[in-house]
C-alpha cells in the first residue's frame, strides 16, 4: 500500500521557486498541505503559506514549525531543498562565500532536521533531503558545492538509522543536471585569466539548460515519497544512474581523469 499524501502536511525549504515549488505543486494535485520556508516571498497557489525566513536562522525555523503544528496538529512530510551553488577556483573563493555555502547546504540541513525531527517521530513521517549527483562525482571549480552534496547523503544515510525504530523514512535525492533558476544564481568567483575555471563553469550551465525540467524532478520525488517504503537514496536521471554505478566500478584515479576530460 502507497503512503497517502491527502491530507498530510508537508514543509518545503525553498519552495518559491525551481525544484522546491515543483514539489510544493506536486504535492498539492495529491492533496497535502504545503507550507513553504524562503528567505524570498511569492505568492503561489499551491502553497497554503509561505513564511519568509532564512534556514539559517535556526531560532525563527523552531518558532515556524511550532506555528505550523499548533495549526495543523502535525507535520508529516520535512523537505530540506533550499541550497545555492559557487563556482570557480577554490583559491578566488571568498572566505565568506565558502563558510556560506556550508552554512545553507549542509548545517542548515542537519539542524532544520533535528527541529523536524520530534514532529516527523509523532508522524512517523518522512524527512526528504536533496542533494545531487555532484557530491557522488565532484565537479571541479565546483569543489565547495560537490563538498556539501556529499556531506548531506552521508547525513542521511546515518540519521536514517536513527530514527528508523521511530518509524521516520529518511530519502536522499541526486538530481542530476536539471535547467532550473539555480544556474542563474550560481555565484561565481574567478580570477582574470582563469580559462580553465571559466571554462568549466560555462560548461556545465550548458549542461545543466540542457537537462530535465524542474516539473520533472518534482514529480518524480514526490512519487518516491508516495511509496510505502522510501529508497534511501534516489538518483534521478537515467543517465545519471549509469554514472553512479560506474563509480563502483571504476578506480578514483580513473573517475576523476574522466571527470577532468569532460569539464576542463
Amino acid at each position: 500500500m502507497k503512503y497517502k499524501l491527502n491530507g498530510k502536511v508537508a514543509v518545503i525549504t525553498g519552495a518559491s521557486r525551481g525544484i522546491g515549488l515543483e514539489i510544493a505543486r506536486a504535492l498539492d494535485k495529491e492533496g497535502a498541505i504545503v507550507y513553504d520556508i524562503s528567505r524570498n516571498f511569492a505568492a503561489n497557489p499551491e502553497v497554503k503559506m509561505t513564511f519568509t525566513a532564512d534556514v539559517n536562522d535556526g531560532v525563527s525555523v523552531e518558532k515556524i514549525l511550532k506555528m505550523i503544528f499548533e495549526k495543523e496538529g502535525k507535520i508529516d512530510i520535512f523537505v530540506n531543498n533550499a541550497g545555492f551553488g559557487i563556482g570557480g577556483a577554490v583559491e578566488s573563493a571568498s572566505k565568506e562565500n565558502l563558510y556560506a555555502i556550508t552554512n545553507t547546504n549542509l548545517a542548515a540541513v542537519m539542524n532544520l532536521s533535528r527541529l523536524a525531527m520530534p514532529y516527523l517521530k509523532k508522524s512517523k513521517g518522512r524527512l526528504v533531503n536533496i542533494s545531487s549527483v555532484g557530491g557522488i562525482v565532484p565537479l571541479p571549480y565546483q569543489a565547495a558545492y560537490s563538498a556539501t552534496k556529499a556531506g548531506v547523503e552521508i547525513f542521511s544515510k546515518a540519521l536514517a538509522n536513527e530514527v528508523r525504530a521511530d518509524g521516520v523514512q529518511v530519502m536522499c535525492i541526486l538530481p542530476g543536471d536539471a535547467k532550473t533558476s539555480f544556474t542563474a544564481a550560481r555565484i561565481v568567483e574567478t580570477k582574470e585569466g582563469d580559462e580553465r575555471a571559466v571554462k568549466a563553469i560555462k560548461k556545465a550551465e550548458n549542461e545543466e539548460q540542457k537537462g530535465m525540467s524542474a516539473q520533472k524532478v518534482g514529480r518524480i520525488i514526490v512519487a518516491n515519497i508516495k511509496k510505502r517504503k522510501m529508497p534511501l537514496r534516489k538518483t534521478i536521471g537515467g543517465v545519471y544512474k549509469l554514472i553512479i554505478l560506474a563509480t563502483r566500478l571504476v578506480s578514483t584515479r580513473f573517475l576523476n581523469w574522466l571527470v577532468r576530460k569532460i569539464y576542463i
